[in-house]
């Protein structure tokens, strides 16, 4: 048992990390053009903290015989990082200013949650209070390809979906459920629990309208609205990154949790 656990922990870093270097085609664009763009930083700031909480959760003082999900999880939070600077350092005044003001909330949230598990509670609480924090950010990680699943049904296109990020959100959610699952740790197993299912999900619509990857006419804002027609090769270029930027944020374990 403990021997499985250990691989399957092993299984969910590595799927973790295919995930977190995901992004690194959006930033290589972003970097190119020194222009964020319309891609959104938020995405990225989220993923952080969920990072932090579940690296903090993992911890041996806080959750025994998780040291895997601090690993992946603090190496996220690394990657993570380096993406919000560099969003940071090319997106506009307007832009900047919102994504500095998410990240100095993300890191106060992260600091309280820290301090009052340290200072404030001790043995089974400390795991309780952390878990919960970390099992909140790793389901909101989870469920943001949710709006992707959305518009393939309503394009009847995969052009928004790429299969292989498909594939690893549910190889990653699986594989940290399973952990999960064997270490009868609930904070790990629920919100990988999720994302198998959605991951599952993502790769029956891929099944239903895989003969169907024809470029939508339209784009759609990662920030909220509606961009305006593109045409060839640019429009598809466009949405490929969207899509994937909208897929990761979520994008780990996490991995699981967290992770």
């Amino acid at each position: 048992m403990d021997i499985l656990h250990f691989l399957f922990g092993i299984f969910g870093n590595a799927t973790a990390l295919f995930l977190f270097l995901s992004p690194m085609i959006t930033f290589k664009r972003i970097i190119q053009s020194r222009s964020t763009e319309n891609f959104s930083g938020i995405p990225y700031v989220m993923t952080l903290l969920n990072c932090l909480l579940s690296a903090w959760y993992g911890l041996p003082f806080v959750s025994p015989n998780n040291l895997l999900v601090s690993t992946i999880n603090g190496t996220g939070a690394v990657i993570e990082f380096v993406y919000v600077v560099i969003f940071l350092m090319f997106a506009p005044r307007k832009g900047k200013a919102k994504i500095l003001g998410l990240l100095m909330f993300v890191l106060t949230i992260f600091a309280a949650v820290a301090l009052v598990s340290l200072l404030a509670l001790h043995g089974n609480m400390r795991k309780l209070f952390c878990g919960v924090a970390a099992t909140i950010f790793s389901i909101i990680m989870y469920a943001s390809p949710l709006s992707i699943m959305r518009l393939v049904i309503k394009t009847k296109s995969v052009e928004y979906m790429p299969f292989f990020l498909s594939l690893f959100v549910f190889l990653c959610g699986t594989s940290w459920f399973i952990y999960g699952l064997l270490g009868h740790d609930p904070f790990v197993a629920v919100p990988n629990g999720f994302g198998c299912g959605l991951g599952a999900m993502q790769l029956v619509l891929y099944t239903f309208y895989r003969r169907n990857k024809g470029d939508p006419k339209k784009t759609v804002n990662n920030q909220g609205g509606s961009m305006g027609m593109m045409g060839g090769d640019a429009e598809k270029d466009a949405n490929r990154d969207l899509a994937k930027q909208h897929q990761l944020s979520f994008t780990n374990k996490q991995a699981e949790e967290q992770v």
